[in-house]
Order: C-alpha cells, then structure tokens, then sequence
C-alpha cells in the first residue's frame, strides 16, 4: 500500500497564545510530510505564542488572520489545544465562523485537548462522538456530544483526540482522513 498523501492539498491550523506546542508542531509535521502546505491563521498578525503545558515556549509566525481567511480556500484544519488557546479563539466571532465553515462544507478537521471548546461555541459537536481532554467532558455532553475516554475518535470528517500522548494516533488519523474526506 503506498503512503498517504496530501499533495495539493492546503491545511489550516487555526491557533491563537496559549496553544500547546506540541499538538501544534507534531500534528503541522505529519500533514507537511504527507506533502500538505500548512497555514497558521490567528486572530491577529504576528505570532502565536506556544507553551509547553504551562511554561511559555516558542512564538510561531502567523500567516494569514482569521478575519481574512476564507475557510473555502482550504481542504481541512486542525485545532491544536492548551488552554488560553481555545478560550481566546471561542470568544471571536471571526474564529467561531472560520470553524463553523468547515463543518457546514463538510470538510474534514482535527483537534485536540482542550481544542473542542471552540467546536462547542460554534455548535458543531450535537449529535456526534469526541473525545478530549477529560475536564470538557461536561461541556461537551451539555452541548449534545457523545464524550468517550479513547486516544483517538472519528465521527465522519471530525478526529479528535485527548492529550499529548495521543498524538501518535491522531497525526495517523488526521493525514488518512484528510487524504480520504470521504472515508
């Protein structure tokens, strides 16, 4: 069987301060060496501050703002989590509608830990099978998600995961389903 490929294909990662390293740069290279090109949208110019659980990391240059982005010119995106990270993005109209844009076109996305507090502001997750990091799980089931404690869970186009630990199986996932939205 060849390896999957995401030749042609252009990815979003959509993060803001406070995003956890490694659910940023593990999962970025996986889709990069799949052959994907990648952009880092933000809610604002300039860079995102990473952490690595709660210890300021490395700042990552922002390609493009979410406020100008257009979600139709990508073919999936992927939510790092930490922390302040969602909690920032959940709270920006222009963030909830970039999110909400994926889903509504059917087009395939990953996150991670704390990642689904914006899929919740943007009222995607009724009706479907996630995972994340254990304190959502409360908030997921209060808005309409099955919550399940497994390293990595697909429900159509949606693969989420829980924690750092996880990634291994998530950048597998996130790379098959975004080569195969179908699938």
């Amino acid at each position: 069987m060849s390896a999957m490929t995401l030749q042609g294909k252009r990815i979003a990662f959509l993060a803001a301060d406070g995003v956890e390293e490694v659910e940023y740069v593990q999962p970025r290279e996986a889709v990069e060496k799949a052959g994907a090109t990648v952009e880092l949208v933000s809610l604002k110019a300039g860079s995102v501050q990473s952490f690595n659980h709660l210890d300021q990391s490395k700042p990552y240059d922002v390609d493009v703002t979410v406020a100008d982005a257009d979600a139709g010119g990508y073919d999936a995106l992927v939510l790092p989590g930490g922390v302040a990270n969602p909690d920032f993005l959940r709270t920006d109209p222009d963030a909830v509608r970039f999110v909400r844009a994926f889903f509504d076109a059917g087009k395939p996305v990953g996150v991670i830990c704390h990642g689904p507090w914006t899929l919740i502001e943007a009222d995607v997750v009724r009706g479907r099978r996630i995972t994340s990091w254990p304190s959502l799980r409360t908030d997921l089931t209060n808005a309409g998600a099955t919550w399940v404690d497994e390293p990595c869970v697909t429900d159509g186009g949606l693969v989420s995961s829980r924690k750092p630990d996880d990634l291994p199986a998530f950048c597998a996932k996130i790379v098959e389903r975004f080569a195969n939205p179908a699938g």
